[in-house]
């Protein structure tokens, strides 16, 4: 069975959310773990070293790098992280959302690439970017996981994706680690969301 793989959008406050998820996700991890952070130009360069990510290091890959699971990739300064055919592509194409890298086109890559192997998180960030790519992954079949606006320290991102894609989890960052850890190693059928009064959506 092929891989499936986990992609993240963050701006720069919602890091600490990012690193929570990290640290939760189980060891032997079968899933490829990728991620755009909106940083400040001075904070670009040091997004490795700033997410712990448990025991995974956080890798800045290079165009055509293999995609291995159980690793995270960061996408670098100033050029687009994709996926396609198990690989890693850097685009220095126009920006998307007024940002590059940009979350839409991380995910809408992964949507295309992986179908219903994808998972797509919206967390803490400024305006919409990530909206428009978890509604991709929503139609090529994939999970729609958003962290609750109400402990977001910028309400922005997971409003709009709340709004513009019917999301299968809309939960704190604290509980999104075992819920993927639950989703990726199940395999009988996904997970279904709580009933009315949890913490889904």
């Amino acid at each position: 069975m092929a891989p499936r793989i986990v992609v993240i959008g963050a701006s720069a406050e919602g890091l600490g959310a990012l690193n929570q998820i990290l640290k939760d996700l189980p060891r032997g991890l079968d899933a490829i773990v990728c991620a755009v952070v909106h940083a400040p130009p001075w904070g670009r360069h040091v997004l490795p070293s700033v997410l712990t990510a448990g025991e995974r290091a956080a890798i800045e890959p290079v165009n055509h790098q293999a995609l291995v699971p159980g690793a995270l990739y960061v996408a670098p300064p100033d050029h687009h992280l994709l996926v396609e055919d198990g690989e890693a592509l850097l685009w220095h194409g126009p920006k998307e959302n007024s940002r590059r890298p940009s979350i839409n086109a991380l995910f809408r890559s992964a949507a295309v690439a992986y179908g219903s192997g994808a998972v797509g998180i919206v967390l803490s960030g400024a305006l919409d970017d990530g909206a428009t790519g978890l509604w991709w992954i929503k139609r090529h079949g994939g999970v729609a996981i958003v962290q609750d606006p109400r402990e977001a320290e910028l309400r922005s991102m997971p409003e709009a994706a709340i709004a513009a894609v019917d999301v299968d989890y809309c939960i704190p960052a604290r509980e999104v680690g075992p819920l993927l850890a639950q989703l990726l190693t199940d395999a009988g059928p996904r997970v279904e969301a709580p009933a009315a009064g949890g913490s889904s959506v």
